[in-house]
């Protein structure tokens, strides 16, 4: 079964709740009360989220962690690898020369291309959308509309530049002062 990990789902709850109100300064403690996922958990997740850039942390009597982007400009890939690195279904899609057979694997480049479709899916959706009411399947396809990038690839195998999410670039591991800008 393919899953992410556990520490990717809390950050991903995590998140959620910040891009629910994108201007408020929360603590780990509010958020674990509001989510459910232990304490200990949440500061750990925290500190992650914010080494990738995803989060800033704010110092001060009122402190504690902001997005630094406004939520439709963050996304579930960026949420992701701050907590689990690059994505990846296979060591080989994920890094070279993790793989030992990676210089005869049959497979390789197929899951390449398979690698590559999820992580542009998990591009395409953001933290606004995650926060809003459920998704249908309707609102995925507008979506991917609304990026201007295709939901099936006729040319699976064509190499396509996509920019960097601006939240992957910006704030890396930046600390705010209270009522400072990032």
């Amino acid at each position: 079964m393919l899953r992410m990990s556990k520490l990717a789902d809390y950050a991903t709850v995590i998140m959620i709740t910040m891009a629910r109100d994108p201007q408020a300064v929360k603590t780990a403690g509010s958020l674990a009360e509001t989510t459910g996922i232990p304490a200990p958990t949440v500061s750990k997740v925290m500190k992650m989220l914010t080494r990738g850039g995803v989060l800033v942390s704010v110092r001060g009597v009122s402190g504690g962690y902001q997005l630094p982007l406004p939520p439709q400009r963050i996304t579930l890939s960026d949420v992701i690898a701050a907590v689990d690195g690059p994505f990846g279904m296979t060591e080989c899609s994920a890094l070279p020369g993790l793989c030992t057979q990676e210089a005869v694997c049959s497979a390789r480049a197929n899951w390449q291309k398979v690698n590559r479709l999820i992580f542009d899916a998990l591009r395409q959706v953001s933290l606004a959308d995650m926060a809003g009411p459920t998704l249908s399947e309707g609102d995925i396809s507008a979506i991917h509309a609304r990026r201007l990038l295709p939901l099936a690839h006729p040319g699976i195998g064509q190499r396509r530049v996509i920019p960097v999410s601006p939240a992957s670039q910006q704030h890396r591991g930046r600390t705010v002062e209270s009522g400072g800008q990032a």
